[in-house]
């Protein structure tokens, strides 16, 4: 584990990638014609990268407070987004809520705390009591166990994540990097390679847009990113990969069952929060898991 020491060089190799990413996309995305169907939501997209690329970068040279401040903020985002998908009560609103900026406190303040070897028995037992209280105490016998259980997921799919941006260190930029462009490489594998033939298979009847063309571009371009920053091992080249791939279709499961088609409506040209971080948030878990 890298623990919390930002000395800035990933920030450094980045900037000049995402810069010229965003200049060369910038300059794609205005000369697309405007017959094309795609041309208005890609503009938006493009206009959310180029305001989140500059805050993400910033926030994490700022050091390790900046990274607890990036972190709160997406985990208190998150879960607003989350509780309304899952139907969730105040009570567990509020657990959510508390666990979202305490968890980035701690890896901020106490990084053994949430360092990925120290989450052992003992935190799943805390995990599991405090997500269980709210539906106990209130003697729900006709929820309870649901609250319970989508409240669980919610503390290992979102909170605890994120505190992977405090205590990845440097490895942080190069994860959240590699997961924004083997996005992009993803969606031009599956234009390029994914019309016909076997790699037009999609990967999940939950998400039938997600092909293994998608795959093999978002295989090249995380490979392609983590190495432009130093960073790239197989192992966490892997790991990066994983979450690109499943923490899409993740969030896709969450949201069928839920019965929307998008986590929010705010964020131009994604949707919600959600919609635009669900591969960090597993990239981040499994990048702590094999960096421990």
């Amino acid at each position: 584990m890298s623990g919390v020491v930002f000395a800035g060089e990933a920030v450094g190799r980045a900037v000049p990638l995402v810069a010229g990413a965003l200049g060369a996309s910038g300059i794609a995305v205005a000369a697309l014609p405007s017959r094309l169907a795609m041309r208005a939501e890609l503009r938006k997209r493009w206009r959310t990268w180029a305001i989140a690329a500059p805050v993400f970068l910033g926030t994490l040279f700022l050091g390790a407070g900046g990274a607890f401040a990036l972190a709160a903020a997406l985990g208190v985002t998150a879960v607003g987004e989350y509780v309304r998908m899952a139907g969730l009560p105040r009570a567990e609103y509020a657990v959510l809520l508390v666990a979202a900026v305490v968890l980035p406190a701690l890896a901020w303040l106490v990084p053994a705390a949430v360092d990925a070897r120290a989450v052992d028995l003992r935190v799943v037992t805390l995990l599991l009591v405090v997500a269980a209280l709210p539906a106990l105490l209130a003697g729900d016998h006709e929820r309870g166990f649901t609250r319970c259980a989508r409240t669980v997921f919610a503390l290992l799919w979102i909170p605890l994540p994120l505190t992977g941006l405090v205590v990845l260190g440097d490895t942080a930029v190069a994860v959240g990097l590699a997961v924004a462009l083997g996005d992009v490489g993803a969606w031009c594998g599956g234009m390029a390679l994914g019309r016909s033939g076997g790699l037009a298979r999609p990967l999940s009847p939950l998400s039938p847009s997600k092909t293994w063309a998608g795959v093999l571009g978002a295989a090249g371009a995380t490979a392609v990113a983590l190495g432009a920053v130093g960073a790239f091992t197989p192992v966490l080249w892997v790991a990066v990969l994983i979450g690109c791939v499943l923490g899409d279709l993740l969030e896709s499961m969450v949201k069928r069952e839920a019965g929307v088609k998008d986590a929010g409506s705010w964020l131009p040209g994604f949707g919600g929060l959600l919609d635009r971080i669900d591969s960090l948030l597993l990239a981040l878990l499994l990048a702590m898991v094999v960096t421990a």
